[in-house]
């Protein structure tokens, strides 16, 4: 996404599926035919094309099926969602992305100052290295989801318009693009919004291609990173204890760095002597039955969340790129 930044704030409103249009009739609705014309007044698309592709397009049940909460949030495990990610054909996985693409790489983290390991680890997590980038037909999942998911229709109908403006500069046929039951496509998985505003071109051929180009892919990721304050150098996260009545009022001030760790004290915190005393937020990583562990997450903790607004997922790419960067370093070292 990036696409995934946007997916807990998709998981809202609903629990239960909602209506979709019959099979090719898109073209036929009202709301679409309006959104063609805001899309002729605004962009000078041609209406007659705009009807045929999206009277060409099948509405996509399976997108607003995946896209839906789970019955019972109250299973999610932190536990259970860093085993899918902290494991070791991911990590060799990472090592051969690594391997292959250490020129490209290196140059990025020059570039944006964003370190190897957060590049390969969220590339990893969000589609192995480009093995799984999705085969949802793009045009018709955007269009089910803007017109047949009422929680978010206002966000996705944004994307179906970034998709048509990305097909037109890129002049590909908008119905070309497959990708993620929330239309996100490429390696990086980025919406088309967040392609046409933070990818780029970074193996210098003339064209972004997320979905065929592993230097594009890292580029983005990296600028994507920058855009959104990666600080070169800056810490990520470190563990923390929290006991107490006032620990609540940490967590439920949410992620945004805020208070140093020593300040923090005063709400029965004991960060460890090590960790910056920069503003950082309290995480809470809750697993049923066992004890919640709780973290310090700083600036890039934070801007890692912007990819996908999770902290699940944020400290999964951490916890990977610690494995990534061990694996690497142990491999240099036996050259």
């Amino acid at each position: 996404m990036a696409m995934r930044h946007i997916l807990p704030a998709l998981l809202l409103g609903v629990l239960a599926l909602p209506s979709v249009s019959a099979a090719g009739s898109f073209e036929r609705r009202e709301d679409v035919r309006a959104f063609i014309e805001e899309m002729h007044q605004r962009h000078g698309f041609d209406r007659a094309r705009l009807l045929r592709l999206f009277g060409q397009a099948q509405p996509q049940p399976k997108a607003l099926q995946a896209i839906l909460p789970p019955k019972d949030p109250s299973m999610r495990s932190w536990q259970t969602y860093r085993a899918r990610f902290i494991e070791p054909s991911r990590i060799d996985g990472g090592l051969r992305f690594w391997e292959a693409n250490r020129n490209v790489l290196e140059a990025a983290r020059r570039s944006y100052g964003v370190p190897e390991e957060i590049v390969v680890a969220i590339i990893g997590i969000e589609t192995i290295y480009g093995r799984n980038t999705g085969k949802f037909p793009t045009l018709a999942t955007l269009a089910t989801l803007a017109f047949d998911y009422p929680p978010r229709s206002e966000l996705f109908r944004g994307e179906l318009e970034a998709l048509l403006l990305l097909a037109r500069d890129s002049r590909r046929s908008p119905a070309a693009y497959s990708g993620s039951y929330a239309g996100a496509l490429g390696i990086p998985q980025f919406l088309p919004s967040s392609i046409r505003n933070w990818g780029v071109d970074f193996d210098g051929d003339g064209r972004i291609d997320l979905a065929a180009s592993s230097a594009d892919a890292i580029g983005s990721v990296a600028n994507f990173l920058a855009s959104h304050g990666w600080e070169t150098d800056g810490a990520i996260a470190f563990p923390t204890s929290a006991v107490g009545v006032r620990v609540k009022e940490l967590v439920e001030a949410g992620i945004v760095p805020r208070l140093t760790p020593a300040e923090m004290a005063d709400y029965g915190l004991t960060p460890a002597a090590e960790a910056p005393q920069q503003p950082c937020a309290l995480i809470d990583l809750v697993t049923p039955g066992q004890a919640t562990e709780y973290w310090l997450g700083y600036r890039n903790f934070y801007v890692i969340t912007r990819y996908n607004r999770s902290s699940s997922y944020a400290m999964a790419v951490y916890a990977l790129s610690l494995e990534l960067k061990q694996a690497w370093e142990a491999r240099l070292a036996t050259r």
